[in-house]
């Protein structure tokens, strides 16, 4: 697995190029090394679809292969020439000739096979992830830790390798670093799915840091059931050791005794839980069913 880091740190990015250019970008270059032409255009949706998965395999290959992108719009005369009819399609190149090629916006699976065929073996950043998480499940945090350092050391980013990275810290209550993990993170990937949903799980672990034992916490609510600031403070205590199911249980019975308390915190508070656990929780999906019932039954 470090291997795939090393290598994918010396692969070369894409360069678009033209027909002045194509002899020396494509031809000579094929004599060293796979070439990879993506002739695409920027109308083309499927080319959107294609590029970044085309990208992150290529850089996989450690540097085996190298894309370079023609815009057909601008630079018809090559397409035409090789008798590429629809976009995007894509020609690998070797010493100087075409030797294999696909169009359409093809299956992951199917990229990688074809990328194969050419160089052998690669891995690319899925397939660490995949790693990752199978040592995570194995108890092997550190390991896992280790290869998430590196993964997220290197191009092109990738959202869900700083993310899982947060979450590691966060467990470890090590929120400061969370925190950097994702600042590290260019403004657009922050939009990522699981980086807002690490963002989230720092911010609830940062309400719950000063908050008493769970213990404390129900002897308020025996002594005071109408105590709704300890059914919330419990929510956030629950949660942060991932005791799901019964924080979000607090939450709704706040919803269920006063849905306007603390202008509608709880289930504010509530959705930042969801957006936290990730839309496939077993806990979310049960939670957001009884809230559905809460708000309009």
């Amino acid at each position: 697995m470090v291997e795939f880091a090393n290598k994918a740190a010396e692969a070369t990015g894409p360069i678009e190029t033209t027909v002045a250019r194509f002899r020396m970008d494509v031809l000579e270059a094929s004599l060293r090394k796979v070439v990879l032409v993506d002739f695409w255009a920027p109308w083309c949706g499927p080319c959107k679809q294609l590029a970044p998965v085309l990208e992150r395999l290529v850089a996989a290959t450690g540097g085996k292969v190298q894309l370079v992108k023609m815009n057909i719009d601008a630079e018809f005369e090559i397409a035409d020439q090789l008798g590429i009819k629809s976009i995007p399609a894509v020609v690998a190149f070797q010493r100087g000739r075409p030797v294999d090629g696909f169009a359409g916006a093809l299956p992951e699976s199917q990229i990688k096979g074809f990328l194969e065929r050419l160089v052998g073996p690669i891995e690319d950043a899925a397939d660490a992830m995949e790693a990752v998480q199978e040592l995570i499940e194995a108890g092997d945090v550190a390991s896992a830790h280790a290869l998430l350092s590196e993964l997220t050391s290197q191009e092109p980013v990738n959202p869900k390798a700083f993310a899982l990275l947060a979450r590691l810290y966060v467990a470890a209550g090590q929120l400061d670093e969370a925190r950097a993990v994702l600042e590290r993170l260019p403004e657009s990937a922050r939009k990522d799915s699981d980086v807002a949903a690490a963002a989230a799980a720092i911010e609830n672990a940062v309400a719950a840091q000063d908050l008493g034992e769970t213990d404390d916490l129900k002897s308020r609510i025996n002594f005071d059931p109408n105590d709704l600031q300890a059914y919330f403070d419990l929510a956030l205590a629950l949660n942060a050791k991932d005791r799901r199911e019964e924080a979000a249980n607090a939450l709704l019975e706040i919803i269920r005794r006063d849905r306007s308390w603390n202008d509608d915190g709880a289930r504010k508070q509530l959705v930042q839980f969801f957006e936290a656990w990730g839309p496939m929780d077993k806990a979310a999906v049960a939670a957001r069913r009884r809230l559905s019932t809460l708000l309009y039954s």
